[in-house]
């Protein structure tokens, strides 16, 4: 019986708890994109603002444009792929907000397989 009337109070607690979604913050600015391949730092830096993000990754500079879905929500498609992986569009979904940070999962529109990231901001 006291496992019973421990349960709504458990739930209630879990129920206050909101994951911070300022992502309107996100939408421009210079951010940086850091991650690990076979044991290797990879750093991705970007510029976004309503329409369009430039992307430098090792020396390489690539545009592609945004549309918004909403607030959280965006397509990226690159303005000039080079092969045809290039041309199918990425779905970006910011899943929670920190301070200057985010958590965002990201993948190929209409596959089911995503990954996830964190992306900080450097300036506006």
């Amino acid at each position: 019986m006291k496992k019973l009337l421990l349960l709504p109070v458990l739930l209630s607690i879990v129920s206050c708890y909101n994951v911070e979604h300022n992502c309107k913050d996100f939408k421009t600015g210079k951010f940086s994109f850091e991650y690990e391949v076979d044991g290797e730092k990879k750093i991705t830096l970007f510029e976004r603002n309503d329409s369009i993000e430039i992307e430098t990754f090792e020396g390489k500079t690539d545009t592609a444009s945004i549309r918004w879905v909403n607030d959280c929500e965006y397509i990226l498609k690159k303005l000039h792929p080079k092969n045809m992986a290039e041309e199918k569009a990425i779905g970006m979904k910011i899943l929670s907000t920190s301070g200057n940070t985010y958590i965002f999962e990201f993948g190929m529109v209409g596959v089911a397989q995503k990954q996830k990231g964190t992306v900080t901001k450097l300036s506006d």
